[in-house]
């Protein structure tokens, strides 16, 4: 498979045109990477257009690459959204990452009661700016066409509100209903929203709060997972069901 790069910018090239990697990327590619002259690799601009081409020059912090091929995805539908609880440690972050690769849509930070972790002003703008540098490596990583979108951090009331216009699933190892017996249609267009708690779990008042507002409970199986692991196992579950994978 070609080496992979995103660009970041807008794509607008087609075939027989000529893209120029710069910055960072291209010291990537050129240093770490080592693609050579001639070498076949693919572009993307992280919102649906893929370019293939080969490249023509090589420099520390210069690559030309010559386009043969574009093609431009849709963006998914319905989108797949993770609402991430802040954990302490690396936890967060670990979930991210696999959810990235697996193809979640948009990554929403949740200070929920129960988080360890807490983002003031400040530590919000860093993290939510960790999580897209930790999502776009690991969409180059999964070769995706779309990156997911990192939004600003969010609080209960705001979850709330989110389900009156979305299917919001709250991962519950409590709940009665399986993630897995749900019935998901591809056909509706309305966001899918997987909740995952921090490490102590979701708070009964949350809890409470989010079924009264729309939102539905579901397990995973008979085991308690991890805040790193339930949102990417959910998002495989969900993937499966809506026929993407």
């Amino acid at each position: 498979m070609a080496l992979h790069f995103l660009l970041d910018e807008p794509a607008t090239a087609a075939p027989g045109d000529t893209v120029t990697l710069t910055g960072a990327e291209a010291h990537h590619a050129a240093t770490v990477r080592r693609v050579r002259v001639g070498e076949e690799v693919t572009l993307g601009d992280g919102r649906g257009a893929w370019l293939t081409g080969r490249v023509e020059a090589v420099a520390p912090r210069e690559v030309l690459v010559r386009i043969a091929e574009r093609r431009d995805a849709a963006a998914p539908a319905p989108r797949v959204v993770l609402v991430q609880a802040l954990a302490k440690g690396d936890r967060d972050e670990l979930a991210i990452q696999a959810a990235t690769e697996l193809g979640v849509d948009e990554i929403v930070p949740w200070q929920a009661s129960r988080s360890v972790s807490r983002w003031d002003a400040a530590k919000a703008a860093k993290g939510r700016a960790r999580w897209g540098t930790i999502a776009r490596e690991a969409a180059k990583q999964a070769h995706r066409t779309w990156l997911p979108e990192v939004a600003e951090l969010t609080t209960t009331g705001a979850l709330v509100q989110r389900a009156a216009a979305s299917l919001v699933l709250v991962l519950e190892p409590t709940a009665e209903d399986a993630l897995s017996a749900l019935e998901l249609d591809a056909a509706d267009a309305r966001d899918i929203v997987l909740v995952v708690g921090p490490e102590g779990g979701i708070a009964p008042d949350e809890l409470a709060a989010l079924t009264a507002g729309g939102a539905r409970p579901v397990r995973l199986g008979d085991t308690v997972l991890r805040t790193s692991t339930a949102g990417p196992a959910a998002l495989a579950v969900v993937s499966t069901r809506l026929g993407r994978w």
